[in-house]
């Protein structure tokens, strides 16, 4: 099977992870895939992550986050929004707000991939890469 949409599928198997109460979770890596696991773990969706290399390949370990019973998930939901078949951009006016400022969106920035806060702070639009609250 090939990966036509690699960051729908870390969303998947984070998603997938989370509602079986895993602790952590292997992803195959990728500078996209790093730079939106670091968002993850700054806004404080998951416990941390590590970059495991295994020879060629190296894969990221996401270590999630539950609340004090474990039962309490700190995702909620995880949302693709651009799609290989169907790019999503926002304008720096119109960049999208996730539950009233309550989620996070991910934006893929000239400077990077950015959470909407901090694309709206630095005045940047770009293609929205996914929803998590």
């Amino acid at each position: 099977m090939t990966m036509s949409d690699p960051i729908a599928d870390m969303l998947t198997r984070i998603r997938n992870a989370n509602t079986a109460k895993h602790d952590t979770v292997d992803i195959p890596a990728s500078k996209m895939k790093v730079a939106i696991a670091d968002i993850l773990y700054n806004e404080g969706y998951i416990a941390k992550y590590e970059i495991v290399e295994d020879g060629a390949f190296s894969t990221i370990r996401v270590t999630l986050k539950y609340g004090a019973d474990k039962n309490e998930k700190v995702i909620s939901g995880l949302k693709r929004i651009s799609k290989p078949g169907l790019r999503v951009y926002a304008s720096s006016e119109e960049l999208p707000k996730v539950l009233g400022g309550l989620g996070t969106a991910i934006i893929s920035t000239n400077q990077g991939v950015i959470t909407d806060r901090e694309a709206r702070k630095l005045g940047v639009g770009g293609e929205v890469l996914a929803f998590v609250w």
